[in-house]
């Protein structure tokens, strides 16, 4: 503690002061949230807040519902209104707000909302269509876009990349296979395979199609993917296949294997299909494995579609007086998190709130193996996933931050508390890569070449290893004891140093950007005792310091994942501030004058009611295509952030006043 004292980045009548006016403050704050918190506590134990994504949800319910001939149209009228809200004055829709119009997404909402009956002489849609127009039309549609607009007969199929179904029986041994593709990407490829196989096509009224938005009549030419500029090229080597497979499926229709791969991929989809109806916790696989089986034969009464539907329609949230689709629901990270900011910000461990909370997260621990096992055969299960119900694919994120949790909670079965703890820890470090990092789902998911297809365009087939999930599995270890001592420690050590960008931040896969990867990353290595002297953490806590906004908060413009240059910079907001802080207290032992700006800043900023408004997002699905507003992310981690500096400031002043006593003896 006197290490700590000395290390104070404020001299000490500073922070006498500071945490006099600071702490009075900081109790306030902190109370407000926490009731804020556990009033929105759910009986069962759990938190859950809502997730949102970008219009494509909303438009494609609205594409399922004509797919499947249901009669959906006052949940979809509401689903309308929430679309609209989401429109940009030129007509577009966003990847998220403040970005630019997007193409692809601004075709899939002003189809859906002729679908949905709006007319086409409406001024909004009539912007959209002027909008898609003048960005090249529906030749620039991107893969999924192509892929419903075939469907409906708007795109020729020949437009599509060609995925043939048989690659469900090439063996995991095979370079490319479903378990080479990233969990996501082989839970949406396999039922798509289906419907590319078999060519669905749904007859629409007159007028409801989108002719009007081609420039001019389709060609092979002119929807053929962009190849690369160097001729040798796995990108040119993939078109080059595309195109021979195409050819092959014109000229010759015999398909010997065509029938017995249809059988296993509709078998891997009924196994995959979780206790309460949905495919993988998400929306596109949920969607596309519905939509495979109906065009296989199933039908609509049959106990899988019935509850596959019911999954999809779970999903729907109300919006204020609209609905919208989510793309997922969190409540395990919702209820981990939630639990992590009680506990962080003092509330005693014994509290029945969070008592229920782990005993909800214990029962919901997985115990089966999941695809991951196809690579990890001797691993045994003990994961948690995202979602009320996905048992085939828990993920390491949560599981991490459910471990540190669960060590902190008094709970009366101590046994099942240990058990899980147990597997848990056993199954999150055995799904460390063979280059020192950890990826969401899988292990040494990493072959980038498969980034090269032309179904890729989204660069999201693979899941390697990330800088902000090792360094959320160093923190589980050090919370379990774990130092640089340990191998699987300094082969994660390694990696953070590999991957250290030369400013001194860190990449942020799951959230935005750089900001939230360089706080995952020091809370790690102060966890696992790493030399906060070191060097890298230097310029990492440096970083993070420059980054502050002049409001004395931290934001990043999800910009930053297209550019670079703008690492660190945006408005600020709740969650990226608390990021900033979190990682501050993590990488060095004192009280920095920027940590109590930032706490300034959380503090001026609350609600009345414990909350913080959040108007931006700060959630990361695929980088580049697909973002995420958690809206929980602007209650937990402002008071993880509030509560962590108050502990600190709490800490600082016990070790000065015992160093006070200390000399006080010594001078009689």
């Amino acid at each position: 503690m006197n290490d700590m004292l000395q290390n104070s980045l404020l001299p000490t009548a500073t922070l006498e002061e500071s945490s006099a006016g600071c702490e009075t403050k900081l109790d306030e704050a902190i109370r407000r949230t926490q009731a804020f918190l556990l009033r929105r506590q759910q009986a069962d134990g759990y938190w859950h807040f809502p997730l949102e994504a970008n219009v494509t949800m909303d438009a494609e319910y609205i594409f399922f519902n004509r797919f499947m001939g249901r009669d959906a149209r006052r949940q979809e009228a509401r689903v309308v209104d929430h679309m609209f809200s989401t429109q940009a004055p030129d007509g577009s829709w966003s990847l998220y707000p403040g970005a630019p119009g997007h193409v692809s997404l601004t075709i899939e909402a002003y189809f859906a909302l002729k679908l949905a009956g709006i007319s086409p002489q409406e001024e909004r849609l009539q912007q959209a269509a002027r909008f898609i127009r003048a960005h090249g039309g529906l030749a620039k549609a991107g893969v999924f876009t192509r892929c419903f607009l075939a469907y409906f007969g708007q795109f020729p199929w020949y437009g599509l990349p060609a995925m043939p179904v048989e690659l469900i029986l090439l063996p995991p041994w095979f370079p490319i296979n479903i378990y080479a593709f990233s969990s996501w990407a082989r839970e949406t490829v396999v039922p798509l395979t289906i419907l590319m196989a078999l060519k669905p096509q749904v007859p629409l009224a007159p007028g409801e199609g989108v002719d009007e938005l081609w420039l001019s009549p389709p060609t092979p030419q002119a929807l053929a993917f962009p190849g690369s500029r160097e001729w040798i090229s796995w990108k040119n080597f993939f078109l080059a296949v595309d195109s021979t497979l195409k050819f092959l499926s014109r000229t010759i229709p015999w398909a010997p294997l065509r029938q017995r791969a249809l059988r296993r991929a509709e078998q891997w989809i009924l196994e995959r299909q979780d206790r309460n109806g949905g495919w993988g916790g998400i929306q596109p696989p949920m969607l596309n494995c519905v939509m495979a089986l109906k065009t296989l034969g199933y039908p609509d009464d049959h106990p899988v579609i019935r509850k596959g539907i019911q999954a999809i329609d779970d999903f729907l949230i109300a919006d204020g007086d609209s609905l919208m689709m989510q793309p997922c629901v969190s409540p395990t990270w919702d209820t981990a998190l939630g639990a992590k900011a009680l506990l962080d910000s003092g509330l005693s461990p014994d509290h029945p709130a969070l008592a229920r909370a782990a005993e909800w997260l214990i029962r919901n621990q997985i115990f089966k193996p999941g695809d991951w096992s196809v690579y990890n055969p001797d691993l045994d299960p003990g994961g948690w996933a995202f979602e009320f119900a996905n048992d085939w694919y828990p993920d390491v994120d949560d599981t991490a931050v459910i471990l540190m949790q669960l060590q902190r909670i008094a709970i009366k079965d101590r046994h099942a508390r240990q058990r899980a703890i147990a597997y848990g820890l056993q199954w999150a470090l055995g799904m460390q890569s063979r280059n020192g990092g950890w990826a969401a789902f899988d292990t040494n998911n990493d072959s980038e070449f498969l980034n090269q297809i032309p179904f890729a365009d989204m660069e999201a087939m693979i899941d390697p290893p990330t800088e902000d999930l090792t360094g959320r599995l160093l923190e589980l270890m050090g919370n379990y004891g774990f130092d640089l001592q340990s191998s699987r420690a300094r082969k994660a050590h390694r990696f953070l140093l590999r991957t250290q960008r030369s400013d001194g931040s860190w990449w942020g896969r799951w959230g935005a950007n750089f900001i939230y990867g360089t706080w995952s990353v020091l809370a790690g290595l102060r966890a696992i005792h790493d030399d906060l002297h070191a060097p890298h953490i230097r310029r990492a806590v440096a970083w993070l310091k420059q980054h502050q906004n002049s409001d004395g908060g931290w934001g990043e413009t999800l910009a930053s994942y297209d550019n670079e240059a703008l690492a660190g910079r945006g408005e600020s907001t709740p969650s990226q501030t608390a990021w900033a802080i979190l990682g501050l207290l993590a990488g060095e032992d004192g009280v920095s004058r920027e940590v109590l700006r930032g706490v300034e800043y959380l503090v001026r900023t609350q609600n009345p009611d414990g909350s913080w408004d959040e108007r931006l997002w700060t959630g990361t699905g695929f980088p580049r295509h697909f973002y995420l507003r958690y809206d929980g992310y602007r209650i937990y981690f402002p008071l993880m952030a509030l509560g962590q500096v108050r502990q600190r400031l709490r800490e600082l002043r016990g070790a000065r006043a015992r160093t006070a006593a200390e000399s006080a003896v010594h001078s009689r």
